[in-house]
């Protein structure tokens, strides 16, 4: 490899890493589980997500703020760790949950129109018991989206 190209390999890599720092956190739930989401809420953050992560705490994800209700889809390109996502609407109803396996392209979409998507760690969502009709509460509380 050139000495450019691992340079720029580099330069996208701590940008992304950068951009990723930057996202606010909040805090939602689902019943008794209490959730420390980053939020994305911008197409910028939308379209990182939690690409080139090595890992996720516990009870650590990502929620996504869509502009509108819509059948979402998500994929896991250049997404290093197995996550599950959960489609949620405007009401914080779980429309639809999916598995996910690093490093996809295949798509897992919203069963139903969703608002918001929450990622976690693979199999947290069974873990926990949580399944499509649960409440996740705190959405309110989340920024538009942009």
């Amino acid at each position: 490899m050139n000495s450019k190209l691992v340079a720029l390999i580099f330069a996208v890599l701590f940008a992304a890493k950068a951009a990723v720092a930057q996202m606010p956190t909040m805090e939602l739930s689902a019943g008794i589980h209490v959730i420390r989401a980053e939020i994305a809420y911008t197409y910028e953050s939308r379209a990182q997500g939690l690409m080139f992560r090595k890992h996720l705490g516990p009870n650590e994800g990502m929620l996504f703020v869509f502009p509108q209700s819509d059948s979402h889809c998500m994929w896991m390109k250049n997404t290093l760790i197995p996550l599950a996502v959960a489609f949620i609407d405007e009401k914080g109803k779980v429309v639809s949950i999916s598995e996910m396996r690093p490093q996809t392209e295949t798509s897992h979409c919203a069963a139903a129109p969703a608002k918001f998507a929450l990622e976690m760690a693979h199999g947290w969502f069974a873990f926990k018991g949580i399944a499509p009709g649960a409440t996740i509460q705190g959405l309110e509380k989340a920024p538009p989206a942009r």
